[in-house]
C-alpha cells in the first residue's frame, strides 16, 4: 500500500537529498520546495483516502524555524483528523499534544536510541504515555561493514542496533508498525535497496500478525512499485517522495493512486 509524505524543513514542505540534513545552520540539500503549504497535501491526501502517511519536523527544537515548522505540521494534522502520523523531535512529554492535534501515531528515533544504544527508559515512558498502538519506530539505517545499522540526529550518527531478525521481534513488540527509510538510497532517485527490502521482506513473512512495516526510499517508477511488491509479497506498504511529480520529480501521483487502489481491492 502507499503511503504519502510531507517533510517539512524551515517552514517549508520539502524533499531532501537523504542524509544532507544537518541542525547546524538548518541545511540540507534540497531536491524540492513547495510553493503550497502542509494543509494542501493534506487535504489531496484526505480526497484520495491515502490513510497511515507520514509528516516529518526536520528542524531541531532549538532551531529558528521549529516554530514555523511545527505550525505547518499542526495545519496539516488538523486537515486530516487521524489519517496521518507525525514525527521528528517527540518524546513522552510532547507526543499527546500531537495525539490530541489529530495525529493518529507519533514516530520516534533520537527519543527512542540515545548514545547510540536503545534507551529501555524512554522508550517504556513512551508506551505508559500514549500505548503501543500510537507508536511508530523510526528504524532507518545505514550500510557498514556488510550490515544495515539505525541511525539518529538527522541520519548522521550511526547506533549499535544493528537491522536483525532478533532486534525486529524485539522492537516490534513496542510499537503498532516500523518505519524504516533506507537512508543510503533515499532522495537520489537511484533506485531502491532491494537487499534492504528483501531484509524486511523476509521478517514480516516469518511475522504475519506482527506490527505493519514501511519502508522508504529510491522508489521511482511503476517498475520499481512492481519490484516491491513481487519482494514483499505485498506484506509492506511503500511510500514515495522526490519522485513524485508532486515534489518536482517524473513519477504521476494520481497514477500512484490509481494504481494502489487497482492493487489492493
Amino acid at each position: 500500500m502507499f503511503r504519502p509524505c510531507i517533510d517539512i524543513h524551515n517552514g517549508k514542505v520539502k524533499q531532501l537529498v537523504g542524509g544532507t540534513l544537518k541542525d547546524e545552520g538548518d541545511y540540507a540539500k534540497e531536491n524540492f520546495v513547495a510553493d503550497k503549504g502542509a494543509d494542501y497535501f493534506a487535504s489531496l491526501y484526505k480526497e484520495k483516502g491515502l490513510k497511515g502517511g507520514h509528516i516529518i519536523i526536520l528542524n531541531h527544537k532549538d532551531s529558528e524555524y521549529y516554530e514555523a515548522t511545527k505550525a505547518q505540521a499542526m495545519k496539516a494534522l488538523s486537515t486530516y483528523k487521524n489519517g496521518m502520523q507525525i514525527g521528528g523531535g517527540i518524546n513522552d512529554l510532547n507526543a499527546g499534544e500531537f495525539l490530541a492535534a489529530g495525529a493518529s501515531h507519533i514516530i520516534v528515533t533520537s527519543f527512542v536510541f540515545k548514545d547510540g544504544v536503545i534507551d529501555m527508559d524512554n522508550l517504556n515512558k513512551l508506551v505508559d504515555a500514549v500505548s503501543k498502538e500510537h507508536i511508530v519506530l523510526d528504524l532507518s539505517c545505514r550500510k557498514k561493514d556488510g550490515l544495515y545499522y539505525i541511525v539518529t540526529d538527522r541520519w548522521q550518527k550511526f547506533t549499535d542496533t544493528v537491522l536483525n531478525e532478533e532486534n525486529l521481534n524485539f522492537l516490534s513488540g513496542y510499537c503498532d508498525e516500523l518505519l524504516i527509510h533506507g537512508v543510503d538510497v533515499e532522495g537520489k532517485g537511484s533506485g531502491m535497496d532491494l537487499e534492504l527490502v528483501n531484509l524486511l521482506s523476509d521478517w514480516k513473512q516469518k511475522n504475519k500478525d506482527k506490527c505493519d512495516i514501511t519502508y522508504a526510499g529510491g522508489i521511482s517508477s511503476i517498475e520499481d512499485i512492481d519490484a516491491f511488491n513481487e519482494c514483499s509479497k505485498g506484506m509492506i506498504d511503500y511510500t514515495i517522495g522526490s519522485a513524485l511529480d508532486l515534489f518536482g520529480g517524473e513519477l504521476s501521483f494520481e497514477e500512484i493512486v490509481e494504481y494502489d487502489k487497482s492493487n489492493n481491492k
